[in-house]
């Protein structure tokens, strides 16, 4: 859930760390809150700047360490995470902006005594005007609030010309600048307002370099890293207390409720710390990349900082709302951050309005990256545009059926190139990534088996050679379709709960039983099938995994129709069905085992993308002008909508990246699954608000009711959000049963 990825990071995190805990900011920010307000420092600052911690991002020829703003927001979300008191982050803050504004003799010198352990305030949305004279500008009015005003010793100012475009200066003393401390909701900070009353601003004091889109970047990303630790904070407090905390004999973090509550709080962390994270690395980004991730960080992160504040007061119970209680100055610090930075719902409207022409680029690798592999897939891809498009496609969910270009694609390991050799290209992600950029820059959709990507690499990892050799090869050229017979009417998600029997027999096993839910069933080739073969033994115990031909005698496949009006999924019939020995996977009683693999690849697909309420939805919507309501309100709801979608891509590249780096995996997927149902569920019925009148009538060029109408589909499909809360209550946070 930190942001520190590579090993470099995660050493520079614990060292910050360390220092957070010796320097006991929760104490000292209790015991001097009035001298902080006032802008004093910490009696630990000195500390901080022998340690670097200050300087870590600025140019080495000013003084700094020369890092970049990736190193810095780890640093933040550490120092956020021990509630450090005082003007670190309204320091690092200005000296960043300094950074970034070019070189100039006014910068050069301001960055120096930054380095030397300056303190600094930057104002950003000010009500400060200013007017051209002689020498400069003159500059009057009062800002709104500024965090870490009072007591700093550089501030970077900002005020509007007649034209309405930005002045940014260095503030000089006199009387014609008065700056007053207000009573801040941050009880460890210093914040205030400058009025300018005929301030003369010298050329020579003017920032040329300084550019609001820069600014506010460095601002929402390192409020964001802030914000990131503040959210870890609390949910580690909470899962400590409710371990402990006992009511009825039981402890409370046994209860659903509360472990739910708890989960929430872990898919929120990381959400935050995706988006934060995401922002930080668009430091060597173009200004249009930085300008989307400006605005996601204040609508993604910011909130997830005061909300699991929030939840960790109500799980904390009464001792939360309690002063003596540190949570609340971690949660008057995240509504302190999320006010400074604006309204979230501006943020989403900006993200909306960028977001109609512009999207995120969420990939890892240069286009001259693994220049050989490219030449090898450029190859296959020039053979294929040349071979007719002759597969037999189907009018449902099932993939194509066999064709020539399948069969050539297949043949070179680039239907599943992350499966080992022979039936793939055994491709790491960084090879899956240029192989997809490949098919993308032709235009070309990389192949999918559909349920095939679920069963084979059960069947790659607990089948035999001989299950392998017969169905892996098939199955990728699109000979044979597959469905999942796992849910039962009497155990729906609970598969240990099964009731199907299999009888052993001569030869194999005879099947009975009745499954429901099989999407594709009616159109598969073969089913992959849990039933139960040992009735006595424990119901996680004494499961078993076939591998079904749906021709077989006694199968007998019925189609369900949907409340949508569609039959995408079926019941199945199992009456005597016999499977033949071979068609056992593994051992018998193994089931469960291999269950666990099928679950564990779907969960990771499914995870990845939108399919009901998704961004392009939105701006179909705005492009057809078919909102009933204003296009500002319908933009916000795209910026909405386009926040969900990047928070995921984040969160999966974050996945990548980690186990590049040899990270050993984390909640990732279970918080992608829970995360994307409800980005689902909110788009889609998001998007029916917006249409007012026109939802009440199907149209069957724009199907967006019947997009919403489908959604069971998503929210059942590899186990329903309460089961993955379930899931990360208990493997993950440690929540006891």
């Amino acid at each position: 859930m930190a942001l520190a990825l590579e090993e470099e990071h995660r050493h520079l995190a614990e060292s910050v760390e360390s220092f957070g805990a010796r320097a006991d900011g929760i104490a000292h920010g209790r015991a001097h809150s009035a001298r902080l307000a006032a802008g004093e420092l910490p009696d630990t600052w000195d500390q901080l700047v022998q340690q670097r911690l200050h300087a870590i991002h600025l140019p080495e020829q000013h003084g700094g360490d020369g890092a970049g703003i990736a190193e810095l927001a780890v640093v933040v979300e550490q120092l956020g995470k021990a509630l450090y008191p005082g003007p670190f982050l309204p320091t690092v803050i200005a000296s960043a902006i300094l950074a970034r504004a070019g070189a100039s003799a006014v910068a050069a010198g301001l960055l120096a005594e930054f380095a030397g352990g300056a303190t600094g305030a930057a104002s950003f949305r000010s009500g400060l005007t200013a007017e051209r004279t002689a020498t400069g500008w003159r500059v009057d009015g009062v800002s709104e609030p500024v965090l870490g005003l009072p007591g700093a010793d550089i501030v970077l100012a900002r005020a509007l010309d007649g034209a309405g475009s930005p002045v940014w200066f260095r503030l000089a003393g006199g009387a014609s600048a008065t700056i007053t401390a207000q009573d801040g909701v941050d009880l460890t900070r210093s914040i205030g307002v400058l009025e300018l009353r005929g301030h003369e601003v010298p050329e020579a004091d003017v920032l040329a370099g300084v550019t609001d889109a820069d600014a506010e970047w460095l601002r929402n990303t390192l409020f964001a890293a802030e914000a990131t630790g503040i959210a870890a904070w609390t949910l580690s407090t909470a899962v400590e207390y409710i371990k402990t905390r006992e009511q009825f004999g039981r402890a409370v973090g046994s209860f659903q409720a509360v472990q739910h509550k708890a989960a929430m709080m872990l898919v929120r962390a990381e959400i935050g710390c995706a988006a934060a994270w995401d922002a930080a690395r668009a430091q060597e980004h173009d200004a249009d990349q930085r300008a989307l991730v400006t605005a996601q960080a204040a609508v993604a992160a910011l909130s997830a900082g005061v909300d699991n504040s929030l939840e960790c007061v109500t799980l904390l119970g009464g001792v939360g709302f309690t002063w003596e209680h540190d949570v609340h100055l971690y949660w008057r610090r995240a509504i302190s951050l999320a006010a400074l930075a604006g309204s979230e719902e501006l943020w989403a409207q900006r993200l909306g309005e960028l977001a109609i022409t512009t999207t995120r680029d969420f990939s890892f690798v240069a286009d001259d990256t693994l220049p050989a592999l490219r030449a090898e897939v450029a190859a296959v891809l020039e053979q294929l545009e040349a071979l007719p498009d002759d597969a037999v496609r189907s009018e449902g969910w099932a993939p194509e059926r066999g064709g020539s270009r399948r069969a050539l694609l297949a043949g070179a390991g680039l239907v599943a190139p992350h499966y080992p050799k022979p039936y793939g290209l055994g491709a790491g992600p960084e090879q899956q990534a240029v192989i997809a950029q490949e098919f993308a820059a032709r235009g070309l959709t990389q192949p999918t088996t559909v349920i095939g990507e679920w069963v084979l690499p059960t069947i790659l990892e607990h089948g035999s050679p001989q299950q392998q050799g017969r169905f892996i090869d098939p199955t990728l050229r699109g000979e044979i379709v597959w469905c999942q017979l796992f849910s039962e009417p009497g155990a729906g998600s609970d598969l240990a709960g099964l009731s199907t029997a299999a009888r052993k027999v001569d030869g194999g096993w005879l099947l009975s039983g009745q499954k429901v839910w099989n999407s594709m069933a009616h159109e598969a080739d073969w089913g992959v099938c849990l039933a139960r073969t040992d009735p006595d033994a424990p119901k996680h115990k004494g499961i078993s995994y076939f591998l079904v031909d749906m021709k077989t005698p006694g199968v007998d496949v019925r189609p369900l129709r949907q409340a949508t009006g569609f039959s995408e999924f079926n019941e199945v019939f199992l009456d005597e069905v016999f499977v033949p020995d071979e068609c056992l996977v593994s051992e018998p009683n193994q089931g469960w085992r291999l269950a666990v693999t099928t679950l564990s690849n779907e969960r990771l697909s499914m995870g990845g993308a939108l399919g009901h309420g998704s961004s392009d939805r939105y701006r179909d919507v705005l492009a057809q002008g078919a909102h009933s309501c204003s296009r500002a309100d319908a933009v916000r709801a795209l910026g909405h909508s386009t926040s969900r979608e990047f928070a995921l891509s984040a969160l999966n590249l974050r996945g990548v990246l980690a186990r590049l780096a040899s990270v050993e995996p984390g909640a990732e997927i279970s918080v992608a699954k829970v995360y994307n149902a409800l980005a689902q569920r909110e788009g889609s019925r998001d998007l029916l608000r917006l249409l007012g009148p026109q939802a009440a009538v199907l149209h069957p060029e724009a199907d967006h009711v019947i997009d919403h109408i489908g959604l069971p589909a998503i929210l059942f499909g590899g186990g329903t959000v309460e089961i993955q809360l379930n899931v990360i209550s208990r493997r993950v946070l440690g929540l006891p049963r």
